[in-house]
């Protein structure tokens, strides 16, 4: 026979695992809000970057492929699609439409991206140059993927010019901002 010998035990059970479901669910939460500062959920496709394109149930209709300077890329029985300016839920569904009808009955179409375009970083740094983004990247991160601070950089005189302005006006940023993938960064030479 089962008998409860501390009552208080086992309220102090369900206590610490309320507290530690709190505690994870807002952590769960906080990560998901770092994607959307950094702007991904609606992030648009650009050259360079590399997408994945699957129709379920459909093998032939499998793609991988890398967005072309042109901003295109080659599907099976659609040809040449323009997918620059397109976030990978509206590419899904442009395929989708495309593929009813002529092709497929009720197609499933999900794009995810591989890849993303690279970002640059250049002026006062150690090593400026193109590098691979990740989501999360802030401009003190890609700072220091570039080799960090020059002697005589300035750390308050940093701008960017991101991909998608199409005036390519350079603004000034903070070391916390979140960048993109395309963006250009540029640290400016002190002169104290």
């Amino acid at each position: 026979m089962f008998e409860y010998k501390n009552p208080i035990f086992s309220i102090a059970n369900v206590l610490l695992f309320l507290v530690l479901l709190t505690f994870f669910s807002q952590n769960v939460n906080a990560a998901k809000g770092a994607g959307t500062k950094a702007g991904l959920p609606d992030y648009v496709l650009g050259t360079g970057d590399m997408i994945r394109i699957q129709v379920y149930d459909e093998e032939d209709l499998y793609l991988e492929s890398r967005v072309s300077d042109r901003g295109t890329i080659s599907y099976p029985f659609l040809g040449e699609l323009k997918v620059t300016g397109f976030t990978s839920k509206q590419l899904a569904g442009t395929i989708t439409s495309k593929l009813k009808g002529d092709y497929l009955i009720n197609p499933k179409v999900s794009v995810d991206i591989m890849e993303y375009r690279e970002f640059y970083v250049n002026g006062e740094v150690e090593d400026p140059g193109g590098f691979p983004f990740q989501p999360g990247v802030t401009v003190r991160k890609a700072i220091s993927i570039a080799g960090g601070f020059k002697e005589r950089a300035s750390k308050e005189k940093i701008n960017v010019i991101h991909d998608d302005d199409p005036n390519g006006e350079p603004k000034p940023v903070k070391l916390d901002a979140f960048i993109l993938p395309g963006d250009i960064i540029t640290v400016e030479e002190s002169f104290f």
